[in-house]
């Protein structure tokens, strides 16, 4: 059973803490960086948070609990992408998906030196 909702803060307190992570707000948008790439941003309501993720595996994703994850709009489904429902998931979940989408922007010794 999920505890309280995970909303932008939570993911603020656990993102600031990987190596190389900026913060930025953009259009309204809270987004969290490594360098120009983002790999966190999130919905102007702040209900959603998009993360970086393979576009390979991003069907499998959502497909897998269409309830919790979404495609990205149509523009962003070119890149790295896609969506989750901040109310589908808990603490736990919010790290694991958050420090994925940061592996995959950072170089690799950099992701390889920053251990769990």
């Amino acid at each position: 059973m999920l505890g309280k909702m995970v909303t932008v803060e939570d993911v603020r307190r656990f993102a600031m803490t990987l190596p190389l992570t900026t913060e930025g707000l953009v259009g309204g948008r809270v987004k969290f960086r490594v360098g120009r790439i983002v790999y966190v941003s999130f919905s102007r309501d702040e209900t959603v948070m998009g993360f970086a993720f393979p576009k390979d595996q991003r069907d499998w994703l959502v497909g897998g609990d269409p309830a919790k994850f979404m495609q990205p709009e149509r523009g962003d489904l070119r890149y790295h992408w896609v969506l989750v429902r901040l109310a589908a998931i808990d603490e736990e979940e919010m790290r694991e998906l958050v420090i994925d989408a940061w592996r995959m922007v950072v170089p690799k010794r950099v992701a390889e030196a920053h251990v769990r």
